[in-house]
């Protein structure tokens, strides 16, 4: 008796790892894709099939630095200063932003494990020594700025808090189910919940930073989330190109549309809910209809780069001042750089240049 096999058998179908060893490989580009062929897995960066790569990998290099050259020392007197409403937004946020990028450091190389591309690799290996900063800088602001006697708190927030919690779980559930059975379907989850958390589920908590800047307060936390934030757009583009890179390779049964914006209108809900509660309000500035319009605005320009419709209610962006006040308005100096492969706006000892919209 014939054996039918089903798309369900299929999408079971385990993934496996590139090699470490493989003397036999063909490293020919014709013949290698993100998630196919026998590679050698040598770094041959001479002969690449994406070109993008090694350009974004140019303008990634060039992102350095450290967060301790950020002067925090204001930042202590501010914190003091600022309503009870505000410190709250304050810690909560850092403490869902250091949650998230602790668990991007780690999920990253597993991505990586799975691709055949040598100029994509490296990409992802920057991105997740980035994160492994981005990490690092959440607590270097917590360490220097939140009273001792509250750090911890701060830090685990999330397990006291139900919607932070929930919303930490969700991505990190699609990591681990990854982790566990790396089937392509739920490796497919996974890119487009790395894409929702890059592009997405920061952005609210981002404005917030600014938008005390923008009044004089915390200056020196601002300043390192515009150099997150400067990583962060690079990471967008990265997982841009990836998707829709594997879509071309016959990749869309394992990453259909419906489940792109499944997980979207969960992502959007998520961010809403989030914010509104720690900012709501409550903040000079910020209001729960200029959370709902920017979250609705963002995920719809995210949808648009991966050359999907767009689903949510078009809005306006309400933090076009906040943008141009954090000197990050839009992502065009990142895109610039990348066609261009040049990286004179990226370094730490000038100001983050001014990134015009794409």
């Amino acid at each position: 008796v014939k054996e039918v096999t089903t798309m369900s058998d299929i999408r079971k179908e385990l993934m496996k790892p590139r090699p470490i060893f493989n003397p036999e490989g063909n490293d020919d580009p014709a013949k290698l894709g993100i998630l196919y062929g026998d590679t050698t897995n040598i770094f041959n960066l001479n002969v690449i099939k994406y070109e993008w790569a090694p350009k974004l990998y140019r303008v990634m290099m060039a992102n350095f630095w450290i967060p301790e050259t950020v002067d925090l020392t204001q930042d202590v007197q501010d914190y003091k200063e600022l309503t009870d409403d505000e410190r709250q937004a304050y810690d909560e946020i850092l403490s869902f932003l250091v949650f998230l990028d602790s668990i991007q450091t780690t999920n990253i190389p597993n991505i990586a494990a799975y691709v055949k591309a040598p100029e994509i690799t490296i990409d992802l290996s920057i991105h997740a020594y980035q994160e492994a900063i981005h990490s690092q800088s959440y607590g270097y602001t917590i360490e220097s700025v939140v009273p001792p006697e509250h750090r911890e708190e701060v830090y685990y927030w999330w397990r006291k808090d139900p919607i932070l919690f929930e919303r930490n779980k969700y991505i990190a559930d699609i990591y681990q189910k990854f982790l566990e059975e790396p089937t392509m379907e739920n490796y497919g989850e996974v890119l487009v919940g790395n894409y929702l958390l890059e592009g997405l589920y920061f952005y609210n908590g981002f404005m917030f930073f600014y938008n005390l800047a923008s009044r004089n307060l915390m200056q020196g936390t601002a300043d390192i989330i515009r150099y997150i934030n400067r990583d962060e757009l690079t990471h967008v583009i990265l997982f841009e190109h990836f998707m829709k890179d594997l879509t071309d390779e016959n990749f869309k049964k394992y990453l259909p549309k419906d489940k792109i914006y499944e997980m979207f209108k969960i992502a959007v809900d998520q961010e809403q809910r989030f914010s509104k509660k720690v900012i709501g309000n409550k903040i000079l500035g910020m209001n729960e209809k200029s959370i709902e319009d920017y979250t609705y605005y963002i995920a719809n320009k995210r949808l648009r780069a991966l050359g999907l419709e767009p689903i949510f209610p078009d809005r306006p962006n309400p933090y076009e001042h906040l943008e141009r006040i954090a000197d990050t308005g839009g992502e065009g100096n990142v895109k610039a750089n990348f066609f261009e492969a040049t990286v004179t706006s990226y370094n730490q000892a000038s100001a983050v240049e001014g990134w015009d919209e794409i």
